[in-house]
């Protein structure tokens, strides 16, 4: 019990703080929430990935052993998703915000900060949270996009849609610019890292200002459910892929620990873009988001147990 208390409160308490900033600011002023969203998605998450793929040595063989994990996760998740979305008997549109609140994880103003929290910014750690951050956004602002507009806009206009996401092309100049070991100006360099360096504060900020405006709605059956596999079956299953892959160390420990965060605000905010079940959205996410504070603590405890 004294680790983990010492874990909520070194690593976690950290993260609510200044998610309560923004909570209150958002209550007090009633900022634009959507522009402090959109500074996440097209400007500091983008810097944050450049920066990181840039600046970090991945191995391949390091990021074939997160990719592999990320899909095998994410497929097993769909698999459960959709068969408890079946089994309660949810409409279209609300099984898909369903799904997309349990495939989707906060793995960047979440994720990182644990992560940096947890490993004491130790730049190899980082680095497998990166290639998760980098991951969990492709198929965000990709599939995430796509299974939200094609029922209304068609498949063909949803998919073209991901090319208009900066994350891609930051990831793709990040990782070509080191694996080609090209210099980078300091006049691009030094305020990429500026933004770079915002990205966590500003992100925690801007989820608890998301949280204050989230509205309350009476599917609590299916709430539940986001929550159990997100929080408590999500991690196992992590665990499973570690275990049968053989997985040690530092990757076991940011993998497992990366898996149990709560469902990703972008989850709720492409929901709110394109006005497919908002409410439900956004309350999965804040309910979550405060369970998390046990349920994350309680894997960071069995991380550094196992392994």
């Amino acid at each position: 019990m004294l680790e983990l208390g010492i874990i909520l409160k070194d690593i976690l308490l950290p993260i609510f703080v200044i998610m309560l900033i923004g909570y209150w600011m958002q209550k007090k002023f009633l900022l634009n929430v959507q522009t402090l969203a959109r500074l996440n998605i097209y400007f500091l998450v983008p810097a944050f990935i450049f920066v990181k793929l840039y600046s970090t040595k991945i191995s391949v063989n390091l990021f074939g052993q997160v990719f592999l994990f990320f899909i095998l996760y994410v497929v097993i998740l769909y698999i459960i998703s959709h068969f408890i979305g079946k089994m309660i008997r949810l409409e279209k549109g609300e099984k898909t915000t369903f799904s997309n609140s349990v495939m989707f994880f906060n793995s960047g103003n979440y994720g990182v900060p644990v992560n940096d929290l947890v490993f004491r910014s130790d730049p190899f750690a980082m680095s497998i949270q990166v290639i998760i951050l980098t991951l969990q956004n492709i198929f965000l602002f990709s599939y995430g996009i796509f299974s939200l507009q094609s029922v209304r806009v068609g498949k063909l206009q949803a998919a073209l849609g991901y090319f208009k996401m900066p994350v891609l092309y930051a990831m793709l100049a990040g990782v070509s610019l080191n694996y080609f070991d090209v210099a980078i100006p300091s006049f691009i360099w030094v305020p990429a890292n500026y933004v770079a360096d915002a990205m966590i504060a500003l992100a925690l900020f801007t989820l608890g200002a998301q949280v204050a405006q989230i509205k309350f709605t009476s599917a609590l059956s299916t709430l539940y459910y986001s929550l159990t596999i997100r929080l408590a079956i999500g991690p196992l299953i992590a665990l499973a892929i570690i275990y049968i892959f053989q997985v040690e160390g530092i990757v076991a420990q940011a993998l497992l620990i990366g898996s149990a965060m709560p469902t990703s605000v972008n989850s709720a905010v492409i929901a709110q873009e394109y006005d497919n079940h908002p409410d439900l959205a956004a309350q999965i996410v804040l309910f979550s988001t405060l369970i998390s504070a046990v349920t994350v603590s309680i894997v960071i405890f069995m991380a550094r147990l196992l392994f």
